[in-house]
């Protein structure tokens, strides 16, 4: 898998399994925003405790899409909800996508697709609920 590493916080492929890196799934995310009881103490505690927590510019494109179509109703933009948080941003690279488009297709969402990417990418823990990401060969934190 690509290696594209972004920020000087994020480490090396064989390091990160050591570190407590993640990326918040976009459901994860608006969990944690809202203090829905859906997130699991568990993975709560994995977020608190965490050296990084990434959120990916993925996550507020698919918010902002679903918020427009009246599916998703946010209190504030995803950028805000993310610096209030203490969560880092993770934009979308040239890297990311060529990574994303080079999956195989277990999963067709295009978001989600983009998230493992990311996770594989910079070697980020994926923090996630949805089971069908079992299929990709990146580390996953299940909510």
């Amino acid at each position: 898998m690509t290696h594209c590493p972004l920020n000087s916080k994020l480490l090396s492929k064989g390091e990160f399994m050591r570190t407590n890196n993640l990326l918040l799934d976009t459901h994860v995310f608006l969990w944690w925003r809202a203090n829905d009881p859906s997130l699991q103490e568990a993975a709560i505690s994995a977020i608190s405790d965490a050296n990084v927590v990434f959120v990916s510019a993925a996550t507020a494109w698919e918010a902002a899409i679903k918020a427009a179509l009246g599916r998703l109703e946010l209190p504030d933009s995803v950028k805000s909800g993310v610096e209030d948080s203490g969560f880092e941003k993770l934009p979308i690279t040239f890297c990311h996508a060529e990574t994303a488009a080079a999956l195989p297709a277990h999963h067709h969402d295009p978001f989600d697709r983009m998230l493992v990417a990311q996770a594989a990418a910079e070697g980020l823990t994926l923090v996630t609920h949805d089971r069908k990401l079992k299929a990709y060969d990146v580390p996953i934190l299940w909510t």
